[in-house]
């Protein structure tokens, strides 16, 4: 595949950032783990790729998230989060806003609705994409502004909604590599110039949760993301009520680890091209892999939270009304009808984001059945 040529001043910036995980590498023995190396790609202060300025979201980024993609998407989750606010605080916290667009779609439905929380905060630690979610709320909302406040680090306690589209699968995730003569984890070392793969035997808390998949069969290399498990631990502690919904593209733990995918779900996006080489450009690339919805959920469950529903993100907006959404936009003219049908199908349809990506809803203190899983729900299959 040709990936497009990156302007002078990415390549200059992608080479700095490779100087600089170089001279991590050469400081800590000549070895980091994976997780590290995606860290430091995705978040190193000014050159890593969602801490850097480059353009990530809509058509002329990377990739395309789903509120870029539909109004719909937010508007159907707006009514979860009503059902949800109501149950606990009307509050909502956003983990890792991206361009803004889920704000402020939420926002004005809620306010449609009559339901809006009497705070909106945003937890996202880069200063580019905060500026940008500044501009898009100032736009798109500037009499809801006074609502909406910015945080650098999760809070003390929190009770109402909290929101994380698309952020797990960005959580620095760890390389696995089972052998025949062992469990290994996969790192990144030094050679011939460049960055290479380099396995050494696991350890600690990564051995013990690879030891416990013991269906899987050598050889296989995939991911264990103990980030993203440390994360929803920590709410945990953090929530007394209410609930998180956790939207992002993944599988059970038993269909994650499936024998086809012995090569792991690892992934790279550049400018809407994927690819599978974490180490070509560093900082201007996307690099994810899927969530393991059955870890995640186990990680809130021992932390005290109670598994609320899972289901794809399919049946979760169309129990959350997105088809009465679209009807009632059927007066706006045939071609704007077209265009939100066409996105609400994108959001929906098996063979693009209804079946891979999912809903997963943990909380505590919510008793009565969530809009969202009504009809569906999928958590027996966890």
């Amino acid at each position: 595949m040709t990936m497009p040529a990156p302007e002078p001043a990415a390549a200059e910036s992608s080479a700095r950032l490779v100087a600089r995980i170089a001279a991590e590498i050469e400081q800590a023995g000549g070895w980091i783990p994976f997780s590290r190396y995606m860290e430091l790609a995705l978040y190193s202060p000014d050159l890593g790729y969602y801490s850097g300025g480059s353009r990530k979201f809509g058509g002329a980024g990377d990739f395309v998230t789903a509120p870029e993609l539909s109004p719909l998407f937010a508007q159907a989750l707006a009514a979860q989060a009503a059902q949800l606010m109501a149950a606990s605080a009307p509050r909502i916290l956003e983990a890792g806003a991206g361009s803004g667009a889920l704000a402020l779609g939420l926002l004005l439905e809620l306010e449609r609705r009559g339901a809006l929380p009497e705070r909106y905060e945003i937890l996202d630690l880069s200063g580019e994409l905060r500026s940008r979610q500044q501009d898009t709320l100032a736009r798109g909302a500037p009499h809801l502004a006074q609502r909406v406040a910015w945080l650098d680090a999760l809070p003390d306690t929190f009770s109402g909604v909290v929101v994380a589209n698309e952020l797990l699968d960005a959580l620095p995730a760890n390389l696995v590599a089972w052998r025949e003569d062992g469990i290994f984890e996969r790192g990144v070392a030094l050679r011939d110039g460049g960055f290479a793969w380099d396995e050494r035997p696991a350890a600690g808390a990564l051995l013990a949760v690879s030891q416990g998949l013991t269906f899987i069969a050598p050889p296989y290399v995939s991911e264990i993301n103990l980030a993203a498990r440390a994360w929803t631990a920590e709410w945990g502690r953090i929530l007394q009520q209410g609930a998180l919904l956790l939207i992002d593209y993944g599988f059970p733990q038993r269909e994650y680890y499936h024998p086809q995918r012995a090569e792991g779900t690892l992934m790279c996006h550049y400018r809407h091209h994927a690819h599978g080489d974490p180490f070509w450009l560093p900082g201007l690339n996307d690099i994810t892999a899927h969530v393991d919805f059955t870890a995640i959920a186990e990680a809130g469950f021992e932390a005290g939270l109670d598994v609320l529903g899972y289901t794809s993100q399919a049946q979760f907006l169309l129990n959350c009304g997105l088809a009465q959404l679209l009807a009632q936009r059927q007066t706006e003219g045939a071609v704007a009808y077209a265009t939100l049908a066409s996105g609400a199908q994108k959001l929906i349809s098996p063979s693009e984001m209804g079946e891979l990506f999912k809903v997963l809803a943990l909380g505590r203190g919510i008793d009565e059945v969530l809009l969202g899983f009504a009809s569906g729900d999928r958590a027996h299959a966890l």
